[in-house]
């Protein structure tokens, strides 16, 4: 039930169900007996609500403060849809300002307004935007009336009525969202509002703008489809050149339209003194039609003072403040003759009009300067004023013309604020403030009142706000809060969920003011936590990082664990939204975030320099003995160098940390290797001959199947030291000529020859046949290791060769050999590759034949 608009009541316990015997269909469940009930009422559960704003999931919690999350899949909202006609008819009728009670109000005509009424409907019907430009009170929200009934026909989506009162260009085209799209909790982001707009087509009246230049702009770019009817003050900026918006003046009547409209006021003919009179205020005025109407609710209260003087001091109406005395009587035919008011009386009437109201009437003037012009509605009236037909104030306030409509609701006139200030009328502000304040903020917080209403209602609460807070005192722990944080607390979720945001705003802040003045940091937090998720659905990061920090750091002291957590989560969603950690190096919950836990997700093209130096690797082989390998793919063409070794190069590990990872890894094995292999070579001749290293060359098997052959050890017969020994062409030792068959001559046990580290097995026809039958004795390098005294047996080693047969020894023209293996004349030293080596004879000249 809603605590101002009170229906039919059925709370009756005498309800019976026919079905169950004469009991009720729901028994009470008994009260527990452990619990003693004092008769305290339970607190009313705290109204909560969720709504979708652009990628958000938004939980309104008038308790902790709001909850913000990105918005689920399912509960995502499809696409708006449009109202139809007649949902749009029963919308607008919604939305007009409430009749007062009583009985209806003549309406009073427009008077040489059909010209301008008819050229904005031709406008309007082509589709172009137009500027009614005219001063307050000239008649513009009447004109708007008529315009907007003849144009409901033009366009598909109607006439959209809205109001620019306090309204920027988002809030507007937010409003004529909510106007065409039946969307309830759905609040479009920027890119869906503007994609939703674009595909209305109405005729939209706006009056009360209060912008131009840019912003108008912005918001005829934004809805191309729509022609504006645009009501301003001459004093509000006109529209730029490039909008093409039409632009019509409207000015003041002329004498004889506003002696008419005089009469249609007052209901009569008007006496040649009145007339006379009227002349004055024409020419005073410039035929402003509100002066006209508010000039006939004098004269429509002077008739009655006529009739009976007493007639407004019946029932006490010229007590109190601001009262004005009874206008003398002076002689008359029936006696009771009133004097007209004098000229400067009929300019500025208020004063002298709310003194003939009655005192509901003035009290609520009182509350209306005090609100700064906003009239509360008529069911508020009852309970601010203290008299139950204080409803019936709002009619005797529009019948004298002081109060006027401003979209779905009423305020002063133009220039009646003054005025009544001017009389008394803006003495104890305060206390009506607080008065108001706090009747806003229970029924704002009444769990039966909807957010729609708040909203409404929201410029009035706004006012109360606003007055309150510069009086706002620091207050005791133990006392209750100051009437303005009430009404902060209250108002707030309640225009959240209403989704005017622009109110949530501006109570927000208002309610962090007073909050701060009253010394109450816990409900400071609040304020704070909520301005941080308003910035965050805003898109504006940084300022929500800033009042989400200031409200944790206020909880944090409090200990408020629940208001904390709400913080951080609403803290770690921004940090998620700008792309990283905090700045500062600090994580959502304040902790610092430490150097190890940034990682380098892409290196730079150019690659990362190494972090330390990698080992020098291994000299290149003898160009004459190995073939190069170029670092590019393509394959290098075979080339002959005369011996001496290549010069050694050094590079740089470039890449990523994988890379880097990988050559360390491969050099630590080569280096590895290379160590085992050097162990082996270095170690004694009782070690199997598999660790002896030899600079000659291994012999496979010849092309007859024979056993593998070795390079023979001199013995002794070259005592000279020539070099031609050595590279002498082998003769065949056997009787048939082919090295590698059974009549070859066995080598003696005491000879020198070396076993072969190869694998025994059959030669293939690419591998080499031939060997050097003697050793030489002069070599370029000096070999590390000394020949081994002892030749193993072929017990000792499983591989090692037959000693029945003949070594063989490799074709040096055989362009299928490909040996791998870099001079050994230094291997001892350093380390050597993984694969198997195969080396030749160092003193080999390179005429002998093409190293492939």
């Amino acid at each position: 039930m809603d605590p101002m608009n009170r229906g039919p009541e059925d709370f009756s316990q005498d309800r019976r169900d026919d079905s169950t015997g004469g009991r009720g269909g729901r028994q009470r469940p008994p009260r527990d007996p452990l619990t003693p009930d004092f008769g305290q009422p339970s607190p009313a559960l705290a109204r909560t609500s969720q709504l979708v704003s652009g990628d958000y999931l938004l939980t309104v919690n008038p308790v902790d403060g709001s909850e913000i999350e990105p918005c689920p899949p399912g509960e995502r909202p499809g696409r708006p849809v449009k109202y139809d006609a007649q949902e749009r008819i029963e919308l607008a009728r919604a939305t007009r300002p409430p009749l007062p009670p009583g009985p209806a109000l003549p309406r009073l005509p427009l008077l040489e307004r059909q010209e301008d009424r008819e050229r904005l409907v031709r406008l309007l019907a082509r589709g172009r935007s137009v500027r009614l430009t005219g001063p307050s009170g000239s008649g513009r929200t009447a004109l708007l009336d008529q315009v907007a009934e003849d144009c409901l026909d033009i366009a598909p989506d109607g006439v959209v009525r809205l109001s620019g009162h306090r309204r920027s260009a988002d809030d507007l085209l937010h409003d004529l969202f909510g106007a065409v799209y039946n969307a309830p909790l759905h609040r479009p982001d920027r890119a869906l509002l503007l994609e939703l707009v674009h595909e209305v087509g109405a005729v939209v009246v706006l009056d009360d703008l209060e912008f131009g230049g840019a912003q108008l702009d912005e918001l005829l770019e934004a809805t191309p489809e729509c022609a504006f009817l645009l009501a301003a003050t001459p004093d509000v900026a006109a529209p730029s050149a490039d909008s093409h918006v039409e632009e019509v003046f409207l000015g003041g009547l002329g004498r004889g339209s506003s002696l008419e409209l005089l009469e249609r006021a007052v209901g009569r003919v008007l006496t040649d003194e009145e007339a006379q009179w009227a002349g004055d205020l024409w020419f005073e005025s410039e035929g402003l039609p509100l002066r006209f109407a508010q000039a006939g609710a004098l004269l429509r209260q002077r008739d009655q003072l006529r009739a009976d003087p007493d007639t407004f001091d019946a029932f006490g109406y010229y007590e109190g403040p601001g009262a004005a005395p009874v206008d003398a009587p002076f002689d008359s035919d029936d006696g009771h003759d009133v004097p007209l008011p004098s000229l400067a009386e009929g300019a500025a009437p208020a004063a002298l009009l709310a003194s003939r109201l009655s005192g509901s009437a003035r009290a609520t003037l009182r509350f209306a300067v005090t609100l700064g012009g906003e009239i509360p509605h008529q069911a508020h009236l009852p309970a601010l004023v203290g008299d139950q037909h204080a409803d019936a104030a709002l009619a005797e306030l529009v019948s004298c013309a002081l109060v006027t409509t401003v979209g779905g609701r009423y305020r002063l006139a133009t220039g009646v604020q003054v005025q009544l200030e001017a009389a008394g009328y803006g003495d104890d502000t305060v206390e009506r403030a607080d008065t108001a304040a706090r009747h806003y903020a229970w029924w704002a917080g009444h769990p039966s009142v909807g957010p729609e209403r708040v909203a409404a209602e929201g410029d009035a609460l706004l006012a109360a706000l606003l007055a309150l807070v510069p009086s706002t005192t620091p207050v005791p722990a133990e006392e209750e809060p100051p009437a303005s944080v009430e009404l902060a607390r209250a108002a707030a979720p309640a225009f959240a969920a209403g989704l005017a945001w622009s109110a949530w705003e501006r109570a927000l802040r208002s309610g962090q003011e007073a909050a701060r003045l009253a010394g109450l940091v816990h409900e400071e937090a609040y304020f704070h936590h909520e301005l941080g998720i308003l910035a965050l659905l805003g898109g504006q990061l940084d300022r929500a990082r800033a009042e989400l920090e200031a409200s944790i750091g206020l909880r944090g002291a409090l200990a408020d664990k629940r208001g904390t957590i709400a913080g951080r989560r609403a803290l770690a969603l921004v940090a998620d939204r700008s792309g990283g950690a905090l700045p500062g190096g600090r994580t959502a919950a304040g902790e610092e975030v430490p150097d190890a836990m940034y990682e380098e997700s892409q290196s730079p093209p150019g690659g990362v320099p190494a972090a330390y130096a990698q080992p020098e690797p291994p000299r290149e082989p003898d160009a004459s003995l190995t073939r190069q390998v170029p670092p590019t793919p393509a394959p290098p063409a075979p080339t002959v160098i005369g011996g001496g070794a290549a010069p050694s190069r050094k590079s740089v590990v470039t890449g990523t940390r994988r890379n880097l990872v990988a050559a360390g890894a491969g050099a630590l094995l080569a280096a590895v290797l290379g160590t085992v292999v050097t162990l082996g070579a270095t170690s004694n001749n009782d070690q199997p001959p598999s660790d002896k290293v030899n600079t000659n060359p291994s012999a496979t098997a010849g092309e007859s199947g024979g056993d593998l052959g070795a390079d023979k050890a001199d013995q002794g017969g070259d005592k000279g030291g020539d070099d031609s020994a050595s590279t002498a062409e082998p003769t065949d030792p056997g009787k048939d000529g082919i090295p590698g068959t059974a009549d070859d001559p066995t080598p003696s046990s005491g000879g020198t020859d070396e076993p072969s580290d190869e694998p025994s097995g059959t030669k293939s026809p690419d591998d080499p046949t031939k060997s050097p039958t003697k050793k030489p004795t002069k070599s370029p390098t000096k070999s590390p290791t000394k020949p081994p005294t002892k030749s193993p047996t072929p017990s000792d080693d499983p591989t090692s060769p037959d000693p029945t047969d003949e070594p063989t020894t490799p074709d040096p023209t055989d362009p299928t050999d490909d040996p791998t293996t870099p001079d050994t004349s230094d291997t001892a030293s350093r380390p050597v590759t993984t694969a198997p080596v195969t080396s030749t004879d160092a003193g080999t000249p390179s005429g002998s034949g093409s190293v492939m």
